[in-house]
């Protein structure tokens, strides 16, 4: 590809550089509050497991946004108490009844994947319901052996709305001093989404997928593994949430191996020749779910390291030696994702670059609403979301592209670029209020070629050289 086909270097720089800002100013604010929740449920009940799960619910809800707006708050408020009661009750089950556990942990997972097919809230509500499945994972359930403040039953709840309070708390001090950007409620489509093609449609899909593979993860886990069968599930979960196709399954299940591997490393070097006593043990954890959050943006692949070497030094609060679970891990981990792959490759597979033309599709369909005249208000919000989705899946098309070029007559990868150097023009003209004759045409043109994947890149780099020569020309252009 020549060098007017590549994306701005100087552009990619900026906005690397704007990105890391912001989930820097965001991992500090999981990080303070963390350190607030952990502080006060420690003061009311001092077992390890009570602060690890606080820990958890900040990173979550941190994660999740769920508290930045409005409704997110109020739906968290009701919601995270049982999330908490869930938590514990479903703990119980593995740790007495596993076979049941396993199929409550199963179903429940299947579940908050399917009810995405209804709407905004109905994905929320199952994001927020699978909240205490991954935190079993990380956090397996300990009955408490010393009676705190708080009743035993009563902690998860109490535990749960001090994680929501302090994370609120420093988001909303972080928005009042203007270093974080309040998350604004989903723009209306411009249009009815087009019907899936897919049958089953791709919900359905994932939640069968992710059923399957907890499924075997479990069974395999308690027959092979049965005194850590989590990290063989754990590994499995992450591989199947969030797909967004076999190639970003793949991507990240490699990610994921190779960042707990590092981790595992580093974790057992620690335990071997550090020998830090349980203070500097606990700051050490959070330092290292700190750059976890942070350089999460720039890879997968630094918050498995992190995440690894915290989950892995836990093991010391419950007296057995990382280092002696090192490569037991590391077989978990890699038997996991094996499963997690083969069930998103040969189960009900969605396609990879049939999810990048839908959402190609949708920012282009979000475009051609913000530029259109007839709109009484326009604003590139709608657009921003929509090419941040494509942006969520540019890291698996990147990592493939050698491969790609020898088995693909096209390019997907390079659809990304193109598309991702239109943001910034087509965000100028949105703002201005115009947009001339050549690029209505060059945005229909493309949004035609979508029928035709080899007829995308060409109607793409149309569509870029045309909204840069609108930016380069005067405001006073005449107006399609």
């Amino acid at each position: 590809m020549d060098a007017t086909n590549r994306i701005s270097p100087l552009f990619r720089l900026q906005a690397s550089r704007s990105q890391l800002a912001r989930a820097l100013v965001e991992a500090m604010a999981t990080l303070l509050a963390a350190i607030a929740t952990l502080l006060c449920v420690l003061a009311i009940s001092p077992e390890p497991g009570s602060g690890v799960l606080a820990v958890v619910l900040c990173l979550s809800l941190s994660r999740s946004q769920l508290d930045r707006d409005r409704r997110g708050r109020i739906e968290a408020f009701f919601v995270l108490p049982a999330v908490g009661l869930a938590a514990a009750g479903i703990g119980m089950l593995l740790l007495r009844f596993p076979i049941v556990g396993a199929v409550v942990f199963t179903a429940g997972m299947f579940m908050s994947i399917w009810l995405r097919r209804f709407g905004p809230l109905a994905r929320r509500i199952g994001s927020l319901m699978a909240l205490p499945f991954v935190t079993l994972l990380t956090v397996p359930y300990i009955p408490p052996r010393h009676p705190g403040l708080v009743p035993p039953f009563l902690l998860p709840i109490v535990i749960a709305l001090l994680a929501l309070f302090w994370v609120n708390v420093v988001h909303m001090l972080a928005q009042g001093f203007g270093l974080l950007k309040p998350v604004k409620l989903p723009v209306a489509a411009p249009a009815p989404p087009a019907e899936s093609t897919l049958r089953p449609i791709a919900s359905t899909r994932m939640a069968i997928q992710m059923a399957l593979a907890l499924g075997l993860s479990f069974a395999i886990g308690y027959v092979v593994f049965p005194q850590h069968w989590a990290w063989v599930v754990l590994t499995a979960f992450i591989v199947n949430s969030g797909n967004r196709g076999r190639l970003d399954v793949a991507h990240k299940s490699v990610l994921r191996v190779l960042g707990a591997a590092a981790g595992t490393v580093m974790a057992g070097l620690i335990s071997i020749h550090l020998g830090i006593g349980r203070s500097a043990m606990v700051i050490l954890m959070l330092t290292m779910i700190f750059l976890g959050v942070w350089l999460r943006l720039i890879s997968y692949g630094w918050w498995a390291l992190f995440v690894t070497v915290v989950l892995a030094l836990l093991q010391d609060f419950v007296g057995v030696s990382a280092s002696h679970m090192m490569w037991s891990r590391l077989e978990e981990i890699a038997v996991g994702a094996v499963i997690g792959v083969t069930v998103a490759w040969f189960v009900l597979p969605v396609r990879s670059t049939g999810t990048l033309r839908r959402r190609i599709a949708d920012a282009l369909a979000a475009l051609a609403t913000a530029l259109d005249r007839q709109q009484p208000t326009r604003t590139p919000d709608a657009f921003f979301n929509a090419m941040h989705a494509v942006e969520q899946i540019a890291p698996a098309f990147r990592a493939s592209r050698h491969i790609a070029r020898y088995v693909r007559p096209h390019r997907p990868y390079d659809w990304i670029e193109v598309l991702l150097d239109c943001r910034e023009a087509a965000g100028k003209l949105i703002e201005q209020g115009r947009a001339p004759a050549a690029v209505h045409q060059a945005l229909g043109q493309a949004r035609r070629s979508l029928r035709e994947p080899e007829t995308i890149l060409p109607a793409l780099q149309q569509l870029r050289a045309s909204l840069h020569e609108a930016c380069a020309e005067p405001k006073t252009a005449a107006l399609a």
